[in-house]
């Protein structure tokens, strides 16, 4: 299982830097980037879609022409529609959210920026990301980009990694820990 993890972290770092050189030597990093994240966002909100794309079942051309119809209807750059194409041609798609996540870390680490996932138990207004990019920035000494999402198991609170360190100001925790501390009164 380990070396099944460590071949598709492998897989998916050489295709994302493939694409990112590529984006770079064209000036389409912001592009593709936008269009990486939209994807991402897609994927997360449609568990149909990622059906598609990690399904072995699926034919390679059904995925390529599903995934081609869905680069035009979101109007994604040339070099994201190729590369999607090229995804599904050699049966990679199942890999396709490792690789916008190498991407990502390629992109912050070319920017001189640390990436930062937040998960929140409801979505953060723009205005919250904004204060938590101001406060992760002063901690880090960098600048800092946020990958949020939500998770509502949490209930409330924040879990915020940063690298190797996470915090994990989370309801859930709390709850979890005052259990914990229950269970050696009694």
């Amino acid at each position: 299982m380990a070396s099944e993890t460590a071949g598709v972290g492998a897989l998916a770092q050489r295709y994302a830097s493939a694409l990112f050189d590529l984006a770079l030597e064209k000036r389409a990093l912001d592009g593709v980037a936008r269009d990486l994240d939209e994807l991402a966002r897609m994927l997360a909100e449609s568990p149909d879609l990622l059906r598609l794309v990690r399904s072995p079942v699926i034919a390679r051309q059904d995925q390529g022409k599903a995934v081609a119809a869905l680069a035009d209807k979101a109007g994604f750059a040339d070099l994201t529609r190729r590369f999607l194409g090229l995804l599904a041609q050699n049966r990679r798609l199942f890999a396709l959210l490792s690789m916008i996540a190498a991407f990502r870390r390629r992109l912050a680490q070319h920017r001189n920026e640390v990436s930062a996932e937040v998960v929140s138990a409801a979505a953060l207004r723009p205005e919250q990301l904004e204060r938590l990019k101001s406060a992760l920035k002063s901690a880090v000494g960098q600048e800092v980009t946020v990958e949020a999402r939500v998770d509502a198991s949490l209930i409330g609170g924040l879990i915020v990694r940063v690298g190797s360190r996470m915090i994990d100001a989370s309801l859930r925790r709390k709850l979890q820990n005052l259990r914990i501390a229950m269970k050696g009164i009694g």
